[in-house]
């Protein structure tokens, strides 16, 4: 009976300490997680704000030495990916590149001229989201966090292939678009399309920004919480032409949506003015020399702790469309290009990653998204880290060598 007695009583203590092991367990990895895999407000870490719109990968070192000029080191670099580009070896380069040259890459989804009137974008759908995710999570960014931006000026009929704009329609490719990349990599950074701040509501073709921005609320303002930043487009509209001012429609613009977004949020939303500029066409390149200047020493200047980055577009349109915002011409630096490099900026501190092992690329330069997997680098970590204070936890606790 006393054995009896004391068997029992052995069993009930481990049991009660078998029971504490799980609540510890669940409480270690629920720390562990929430503060390793996060994204981190790159406002609290020193940020050179300075950036540039670029189309082509190639131009990631003309665009370092504008981001980083004059004492900046770590600027930013917003670029555009579409639905049908899956090359690894390319971007894997660029993203090789982005660290060796100090930049931040900021990732804008897009899809591809729609076939059934290519003078218009295609409608993203949740396979190109799908796809988007896993191919973007197979690659080694040169920092923490992974800055997704989610389409853009969805306002506009030509950037919602050819339809009337839909605010539930992007509302849900946001939701999507969020969960479907967190899923893979709490390290990405969901940032919301910029809004094209001139367009009218005309019920057909163009829906006005605030008005836009009004109907995601009314359907679910949570969705302000959910991204993690938003894009601005402030240009000096209208004309593109406009001296700098506090107007709505202007260069002042993302301080409204600002002020618009973070109505609904617990903690302020960051903006990232992905585009902004003057057209060299309206206006000489004089006076767009001017204008960036006081308007990045008196108005975005003075926001530094709203504003993540500004990169204005373009750094080079290779005499194409653009070719009245290009910070190049015909492969010559423009004036405004040389004023904002002689603008004083700062050395940014962004948490970097880790340069990871090369993984072994498969026959094919272009993959599809079943050749993708999740990459565990950090729950590998988290798996050693865990059966060494399981190790130690049943040697101590229970006396045994586990």
């Amino acid at each position: 009976m006393i054995n009896q007695y004391f068997i029992k009583k052995r069993v009930n203590k481990i049991f009660f300490k078998f029971v504490t092991l799980i609540l510890l367990l669940t409480s270690f990895q629920f720390f562990f997680l929430q503060n390793v895999k996060a994204v981190y407000d790159p406002l609290s870490k020193k940020n050179n704000f300075f950036g540039i719109h670029i189309l082509f990968l190639e131009e990631a070192e003309k665009a370092s030495k504008f981001v980083n000029s004059n004492g900046g080191d770590w600027g930013y670099v917003t670029v555009p990916i579409q639905a049908g580009d899956r090359d690894i070896e390319k971007w894997q380069k660029f993203m090789d590149d982005a660290r060796d040259l100090h930049i931040i890459p900021i990732v804008r989804l897009a899809t591809e001229p729609y076939y059934k009137n290519t003078s218009v974008w295609r409608k993203p759908n949740e396979y190109d989201i799908i796809d988007f995710a896993n191919f973007l999570n197979s690659l080694s960014w040169p920092v923490k966090n992974k800055y997704i931006l989610v389409f853009n000026e969805v306002n506009r009929f030509d950037e919602w292939g050819g339809e009337v704009p839909n605010p539930n329609e992007y509302l849900h490719i946001l939701n999507f678009t969020t969960d479907t990349f967190k899923r893979r990599s709490d390290d990405f950074f969901i940032i919301m399309a910029g809004l094209d701040n001139a367009a009218p509501s005309d019920g057909l073709r163009y829906m006005q920004e605030f008005e836009y921005l009004n109907k995601l609320a009314e359907i679910n303002p949570e969705v302000f919480n959910k991204i993690d930043g938003f894009a601005s487009h402030s240009y000096p509209n209208p004309g593109f032409s406009q001296p700098p001012s506090l107007s709505k429609m202007g260069v002042s613009t993302y301080r409204y949506e600002y002020e618009f977004i973070n109505k609904f949020t617990q903690n302020k939303k960051p903006v990232f003015i992905t585009e902004a500029g003057w057209s060299s066409d309206s206006i000489s390149e004089s006076d767009v020399s001017s204008y960036y200047k006081y308007t990045f020493e008196n108005i975005w200047g003075k926001d530094k702790d709203k504003i993540v980055a500004i990169t204005p577009f373009l750094l080079e349109s290779q005499d194409g469309q653009f070719d009245k915002f290009s910070f190049y011409k015909r492969g010559s630096k423009t004036e405004y290009l040389k004023t904002l490099e002689s603008l004083p900026k700062i050395k940014g501190e962004p948490i970097t990653n880790v340069v990871k092992t090369p993984k072994k690329i498969p026959d094919k330069s272009v993959l599809g998204v079943k050749n993708f997997n999740q990459d565990l680098d950090q729950e590998d970590v988290y798996g050693e880290i865990t059966s060494d204070f399981i190790r130690l936890y049943f040697k101590t606790i229970f006396g045994l060598n586990y």
